[in-house]
């Protein structure tokens, strides 16, 4: 059986991930969204973690706009180009590690912490517990968390509408239907209230929970998609306004859960 790593690394070292949220109108869309929640929360002054920082998206953009950022990375392609990318930023550090070990951090050390990647990836439920713990621990009193997660319906729904429905409803549930969490599956899809509960015994309090993409990604497969510049910027102002309506949340592929630590 491989290991949790050599399975991301595998997977990140074929992957273009550094343009996955510039080159599809969903990858824009998350792209946008996530940025407005953000800013709702960081500023200027505000010290940022980010866990599982891909290729620096996040990162990056933060630190260009005055904000000390600190980036943790599991994969060693990914945190290259992170590091590439950021040349010159010298409020930008970058760390190779895993979500469930921040010890080298002290804790209450940042105002701010971003968990994008890592809940994807981690099935085992006390890794899942250990990575939330570990991110809540760092975070200062009053700090806002912000955790990405994936919807097992919007999976279903963008890889399984256009074949393989069976094969996929085999890999995601289980034959009474409950939703299955299993490392060979590369991504791990939740439901909603199966995720937020992860947070109930944790010190802290829920802000709210809210979709990032909306249904785009499965529709954007069918070769009579179309969505001009002027539709897309109409369409990404009226997505944040209506992104954290409960009724939404399971179609939106990801998500996010935001939180202040007590």
């Amino acid at each position: 059986m491989s290991t949790r790593e050599e399975i991301l690394r595998g997977f990140y070292g074929q992957y273009d991930e550094d343009d996955r949220t510039t080159r599809s109108r969903h990858g824009q869309l998350e792209y946008r969204t996530t940025m407005a929640y953000i800013h709702r929360y960081a500023t200027g002054q505000s010290k940022v973690l980010e866990v599982g920082a891909g290729t620096g998206r996040y990162s990056i953009a933060l630190a260009k706009e005055g904000m000390d950022v600190t980036a943790i990375e599991l994969v060693e392609s990914n945190l290259a180009v992170l590091r590439e990318n950021g040349k010159g930023l010298e409020n930008l550090q970058s760390f190779r590690g895993d979500a469930t070990d921040l010890s080298r951090f002290a804790d209450n050390t940042f105002d701010v912490t971003l968990c994008f990647g890592p809940m994807y990836h981690l099935y085992e439920e006390n890794e899942v517990h250990r990575a939330i713990d570990e991110a809540i621990r760092v975070t200062k009193p009053g700090g806002v968390l912000l955790f990405a997660f994936i919807s097992v319906f919007a999976i279903m729904y963008a890889n399984y509408f256009y074949g393989g429905w069976a094969d996929g409803q085999a890999l995601n549930f289980t034959k009474d239907y409950r939703v299955r969490h299993f490392k060979e599956q590369l991504f791990t899809g939740y439901d909603v209230t199966e995720f937020e509960a992860l947070f109930q015994k944790k010190p802290v309090a829920w802000i709210t929970t809210t979709g990032v993409d909306g249904l785009l990604e499965p529709i954007e497969q069918r070769p009579d998609f179309s969505l001009s510049d002027a539709d897309f910027e109409a369409l990404a102002d009226w997505y944040l306004a209506f992104s954290e309506k409960r009724e939404l949340l399971g179609n939106t592929n990801h998500l996010l859960y935001i939180c202040r630590k007590e």
